[in-house]
Order: C-alpha cells, then sequence, then structure tokens
C-alpha cells in the first residue's frame, strides 16, 4: 500500500464552499466599504445640510437593532458586529432624497433588513442587494416624499432642484457636466458628487473589495448604448458622458451592482451582469416613464445571477459532458 506523505507540499485542504477567498474577511470588507463612503456623506453634509446626519443616523440605527431583532427572536446568534447592517443602514440613506422623512427612513431601513435580507437567511443567503430592496418599498409606498428633490446649498439656476435625469425627460434640459461631477445638483444625498464617488470607488477596487468587472461593463455598456441613440440624435438624447455622471449610475455601478453576495462570481458573468445593467438602464432612462432605472435595472439583473453563474461557470479539469 502506497504510503501517505506527510510533507506540506504535498498536504491537500479539503474544507466546505466558499472556495474562492480573498485577503480580506467579511467583517473587513464591510468597514472598508464603510471608509469608502464618507466623501460621499461629507458631499451631502456640504450640498444639502446637517439634517441628513440624522437621516443616516436613523437608517443605520435601525438596520441594526432590526437585525439584532431578528436574531434574538430566531434565537440565533448576534452578527451586528460583523458591519453589515451598518453597511446597509448607509447606503440606503445615501440612495434617499435630502430632508426625507426619519420615519419613513426607518420603514425602508426595517424593509431593507427584515425583508431584503433576514427573510433569506441573513448575510450571504440574499438574493436581492438589501439597501435597493429598501429603497424600492419606500418608492413603492411613498412615491411623492421619494421624488421630491431639495436646491443644493450652492445652486446658481433654479432648475438645481430637479434632477439631471427628470430635467432631461420632463423639460430635454441637459445638465452641466462640471455640475455633475462635483455634486452642485438635485438628487439622492450621496448620488449628486461624481467626484466623492470616484474617490471611494477608485479606494474600493485598489485594495480589492470591488472587482473591477462589474463597473467598467457598465461603463461600456452605457457609452456603447447610450451613444449609439445619441449619434442618431444628438439634440433628443444625451451624451455618453451624461448618462455617467447623471442619477445614480457611478452609486450603483461601484458600491452597490458589485456587491459580493448578489453579483457573479465568474469573469465572464460579471461582464454580463454589468452590461445587461446597463441595457436596461438605457432603455428606461431614454424610453420608459420614469427619469432613472438603476435601482431596478440592479435588482433584475441581482436575480439573473444564479443563472448567469450556472453558464458561465468555467468547465472542471477533465469534466465530460
Amino acid at each position: 500500500m502506497a504510503e501517505v506523505s506527510t510533507n506540506p507540499i504535498y498536504r491537500l485542504e479539503l474544507t466546505s464552499s466558499p472556495h474562492i477567498h480573498s485577503e480580506w474577511n467579511t467583517k473587513q470588507a464591510m468597514w472598508l466599504v464603510a471608509v469608502s463612503l464618507i466623501p460621499a456623506v461629507i458631499s451631502a453634509l456640504l450640498f444639502f445640510g446637517i439634517y441628513q446626519l440624522m437621516i443616516i443616523l436613523v437608517s443605520i440605527g435601525f438596520c441594526i437593532g432590526t437585525e439584532a431583532a431578528i436574531k434574538a427572536v430566531r434565537k440565533r446568534q448576534i452578527t451586528i458586529n460583523d458591519g453589515s447592517a451598518l453597511l446597509t443602514g448607509l447606503l440606503l440613506a445615501l440612495i434617499l432624497p435630502p430632508n426625507f422623512s426619519l420615519v419613513f427612513t426607518a420603514i425602508g431601513a426595517v424593509f431593507a433588513i427584515g425583508v431584503g435580507k433576514e427573510i433569506f437567511g441573513g448575510l450571504g443567503y440574499n438574493i436581492f442587494n438589501p439597501a435597493l430592496v429598501g429603497r424600492a418599498f419606500l418608492q413603492a409606498a411613498f412615491p411623492v416624499p421619494m421624488t421630491t428633490w431639495l436646491i443644493p446649498n450652492y445652486a446658481v439656476d433654479s432648475t438645481s432642484s430637479a434632477t439631471p435625469l427628470a430635467a432631461y425627460k420632463f423639460d430635454n434640459i441637459f445638465a452641466d457636466a462640471s455640475n455633475m461631477f462635483l455634486g452642485n445638483i438635485g438628487g439622492s444625498l450621496g448620488e449628486t458628487s461624481a467626484l466623492a464617488i470616484l474617490i471611494g470607488g477608485i479606494f474600493l477596487i485598489a485594495v480589492k473589495i470591488v472587482n473591477w468587472r462589474v463597473p467598467a461593463a457598465m461603463a461600456a455598456g452605457v457609452i456603447v448604448f447610450g451613444g449609439i441613440f445619441w449619434i442618431i440624435n444628438p439634440f433628443k438624447y444625451p451624451n455618453p458622458v451624461f448618462h455617467l455622471l447623471a442619477g445614480g449610475f457611478l452609486f450603483g455601478a461601484l458600491f452597490m451592482a458589485t456587491d459580493w453576495v448578489t453579483s457573479p462570481i465568474t469573469p465572464k458573468g460579471m461582464w454580463i451582469y454589468g452590461l445587461g445593467i446597463s441595457a436596461m438602464i438605457i432603455i428606461v432612462r431614454l424610453f420608459g416613464g420614469l427619469p432613472e432605472g438603476v435601482m431596478y435595472a440592479i435588482l433584475f439583473m441581482n436575480a439573473c445571477v444564479p443563472l448567469i453563474n450556472k453558464f458561465t461557470r468555467p468547465r472542471i479539469f477533465g469534466e465530460v459532458k
């Protein structure tokens, strides 16, 4: 009988999934994402006022409280110290309108954790991004407050209270690219300043929390799909730069669509996922009844992730069909 070598070089390790590892554990990754959102938080306070801090704190507090309560009722280990509930609350707050009701914020936070996360079994089992689930519920339940925008502190014209996408959709007005880049426009708390979002997003890519393929695929998608219509009629359709800077595209591409749990795990799948999101965004923005489609596009493609993973799975060495 052959002797089994005890040399560590030849030793195999058999463990349960997941088999894809990162240099960061879950807790570290969550806190690094939270840190990367600091520029967006500062931008929100700068352009919309100190009240926005209350929205952020209420959202975080109710997300943490809801998760702790559900774990306690189910007699499961309390996991709020992993930072995931805090991050969900922070992300939810940053995709809400300025001066949003604190009561509605609390309701959205409870829904985000309870329905978007814990109903599936908790972190790692949820199909959809919990923060987007919370926002989708608020959008359906309170449509008027969710589409009421505050004039930024440094606005220079009367159209600044409307989001660039709403101004384009309903008045055919194209917002100035410099204002969209800096954030001096109407919009959700953390989505208005492209500069602040890029600072945080580039940091996450640099530390390998975010895989660059998803945002790259989304950017390529809006450039190609949006560019086609712009070339056809530049007076009717906005240029690709507008699509990149307007609305929640950058925030969604760097902080929402890249969620580890709800995005594909294969490189090819990431490109399909990102391009699919971009195609839906352009369809909604140009031809839909709503000015923005980032939230719905990401949620729809979240549902497609298991299918994408299945058909983009690398072939096992030696596998025979």
